[in-house]
């Protein structure tokens, strides 16, 4: 917008994921691992199956990763690193996700634990975020989120809330959690 209302917006943005990380931090809330996705490759005549390999740790928001500097992803697809099993073509979706557990365990992720990969990296440019079919998106100068990719727009809710809220749980889980 012309007014700067969307710079304004940013601006909170910005300020809110500053402020999560403070007392994320503080708090010593759960992070959990990020990780990208290294397909089944040939290096130099020999077969490498696929791998999931760490590169930082976020805290799971809801539709959101954040991570310590405030850099905020879209949460995309997670798996729980435990031994994968034998196949049992039960499903295409069984056998992807045990595929999915090898390559976790490939990875040398510790035994149970949440890694999260293919979270792509949300820009925070005013344009980008006009345009966004996103988690995050700018309407008449306010910072919303969208719940779910099915959620219309109309349903979208304020973006300082949600991560608010969704901070709070995290770092003051409830009881017997």
């Amino acid at each position: 917008m012309e007014d700067g209302t969307d710079e304004r917006a940013i601006a909170g943005i910005r300020a809110a994921l500053l402020d999560a990380v403070s007392v994320l931090r503080s708090s010593e809330a759960r992070q959990e691992a990020l990780a990208e996705y290294v397909p089944a490759r040939r290096t130099l005549l020999i077969h490498r199956e696929p791998v999931l390999r760490r590169i930082g740790s976020v805290w799971r928001l809801g539709v959101f990763l954040l991570d310590a500097t405030g850099g905020l992803r879209a949460t995309g697809t997670l798996v729980r690193a435990t031994p994968p099993g034998r196949p049992q073509y039960q499903s295409r979706s069984a056998e992807d996700r045990r595929s999915l557990r090898a390559a976790a365990q490939r990875g040398r992720f510790r035994d149970g634990e949440t890694v999260d990969f293919d979270a792509p990296l949300i820009d925070l440019g005013a344009s980008s975020l006009r345009t966004s079919t996103g988690p995050l998106f700018l309407q008449d100068g306010r910072a919303l989120v969208r719940w779910s990719a099915a959620a219309a727009d109309a349903d979208a809710r304020d973006f300082a809330g949600y991560l608010s809220e969704r901070v709070d749980l995290l770092a003051h889980p409830p009881e017997g959690t």
